[in-house]
């Protein structure tokens, strides 16, 4: 494969990107107008009701975020203009047909001039409504690709996955397709068009029975569970995913096609610059709970790999790969696995081990403004044992409040239904994270490792594209990098956001118990975000 200058390539070309509010599409955008201002065009596809939401949405989540300041002292008062020559905002939405673009001058203008398609757009919540996951992650997939064929100059349309459509097979994960109907555990029956036609007659049957909005999003999240784990998976989003690699691998016909299956992303290795993230995502949740002194015990095998990947890698190999597959387009479809478990693993007892050094040198400053002195934590490495923790720390008092309630005539009934309610959420989230807490797989990188001698061997900008992860230092990163990135976020207050999967996933493995306990606790519930 002969890739040769990717800034070369990059000038005049057209590019859609979707999901372009979403935490990687950002870092495309910045690094795309940083090193090549000379593409012809960015068209950014906001999920927005017209052009007025779309601008808001862009100037609100997008450009005013720290990420863009390597980007505003390059260019200074020049920036405006090149975003206004550059960058093309496409209100719409990738789960309706023609994604929901009603502009038709802009469709046009978008069918004749686009060279590159990325697809970011997606929901990452492990337990999204069946019918948005449904929408978003496996339909959605379907209309970008139906646009894609319209595209007379295309020349690659590249799919962001996640590498946890395995599911919770272990071993050694190929980068092999899932064909039409495949399933994990070998049912039958997969029909996704059926599957469509399951959340409409659950919807219209809620509808006619008069059922609530509140009612109905809980039927439709336990019905994308429910639909998942029938056919192996464990839970809606990699379900929904799956299924969208599955249309857009039986649909592409001569359409130059590439999946990107990320692991779990986390800050920036270098540009623009080290350590940038947006919100705190999954996997930093443990360690800042450790740092804070709320982390008491920890769920999920020490020994495990924990795929980490930095997100300006998992970029440089979309771009990387948008040149690779655009100069030598080939009917074949091909899987990218971009992690770190095949090339450099680090294991969850790493990552505790660098929080205590973090920490320790460097303590958490309570609100008091005294430092928060930390220690070793407990590990429950089995569900048994984080079922007896349970039991004694909150079950067995639930119980014990339930005959206080009763002695005293109902007293503590709200009191009682709170914490039995919260014990419940508490349930639930480690049903749908326990897969991820003792998975037990490494992803084959065979197809990535070639595109990186490719680029290795062929590519004049390899310092500017690197995406090769056994070349990361992970105590230099984590400790000089990663983690005290999180404390200025949270330094600068901004919005705590858990991004489950592609991630998420594509954000990580959390916590699981440290939020458990903050929820019993407190009743803190924090918001699962989505690419949008």
């Amino acid at each position: 494969m002969e890739l040769g200058s990717v800034l070369q390539f990059l000038e005049n070309k057209s590019i859609l990107v979707t999901g372009a509010t979403g935490f990687l599409a950002k870092i495309f955008v910045e690094k795309i107008l940083r090193v090549q201002p000379n593409v012809k065009k960015l068209y950014l596809l906001l999920r927005a009701v017209d052009s007025k939401s779309a601008v808001q949405r862009f100037n609100n989540e997008v450009i005013v975020k720290d990420l863009f300041r390597v980007l505003k002292e390059k260019y200074g008062v020049h920036l405006n203009s090149i975003i206004s020559e550059k960058i093309t905002l496409v209100p719409g939405d990738i789960s309706r047909e023609n994604l929901g673009v009603m502009d038709s001058n802009l469709t046009e203008e978008m069918w004749n001039e686009l060279d590159v398609i990325i697809n970011l757009a997606a929901t990452t919540n492990f337990d999204e409504r069946y019918d948005v996951a449904l929408g978003l992650n496996t339909y959605g997939a379907k209309n970008i690709l139906n646009f894609a064929k319209k595209c007379v100059k295309l020349k690659v349309l590249i799919h962001v996955s996640t590498a946890y459509v395995s599911g919770e097979r272990s071993g050694l994960i190929i980068e092999n397709s899932y064909k039409m109907g495949e399933t994990l555990n070998g049912a039958s029956g997969l029909d996704i068009d059926m599957e469509k036609k399951v959340v409409e007659q659950e919807l219209n049957q809620l509808h006619a029975e008069g059922a609530s909005e509140q009612a109905i999003t809980l039927a439709m999240k336990d019905l994308g569970i429910k639909r998942a784990k029938i056919h192996g998976w464990p839970n809606t989003y990699v379900f929904t995913k799956a299924m969208g690699e599955m249309v857009i691998e039986e649909s592409k016909e001569n359409i130059s096609l590439v999946i990107i299956r990320p692991t779990i992303i986390t800050s920036t290795y270098k540009e623009p610059f080290p350590g940038w993230a947006e919100g705190i995502r999954t996997i930093d949740s443990l360690a800042l709970g450790y740092g804070k002194g709320r982390l008491t015990c920890f769920l999920g095998d020490p020994k495990a790999i924990v795929d980490v990947i930095p997100a300006d890698m998992v970029v440089n190999a979309i771009t990387v790969a948008i040149v690779g597959h655009a100069k030598q387009p080939s009917n074949d479809l091909v899987i990218y696995h971009v992690g770190s478990s095949s090339r450099n693993p680090v294991r969850y007892h790493n990552i505790q081990d660098y929080g205590y050094l973090h920490f320790t040198k460097k303590p958490w400053i309570n609100k008091d403004g005294k430092p928060v002195k930390v220690g070793k934590v407990t590990v429950l490495d089995t569900m048994a044992s984080f079922h007896r923790y349970m039991a004694i720390h909150y079950v067995l008092p639930l119980k014990g409040l339930e005959l206080v309630n009763i002695a005293f005539c109902q007293y503590f009934q709200r009191m009682y239904g709170d914490l039995n309610r919260k014990i419940n959420f508490v349930m639930r989230l480690v049903e749908l994270y326990r897969p991820y807490l003792f998975f037990n797989a490494i992803y084959d990188d065979t197809n990535t490792e070639n595109l990186r001698m490719a680029a290795r061997e062929s590519v004049v900008e390899t310092d500017m594209f690197y995406f090769d992860p056994k070349y990361i230092d992970w105590g230099d990163y984590f400790l000089n990098i990663h983690i005290p990135g999180l404390g200025e976020i949270r330094k600068m207050k901004r919005e705590v956001v858990v991004e489950d999967a592609a991630g998420a996933v594509d954000g990580g493995r959390s916590g699981v118990v440290k939020r458990a306990e903050d929820e019993v606790v407190s009743g803190e519930r924090k918001r699962i975000g989505a690419e949008s």
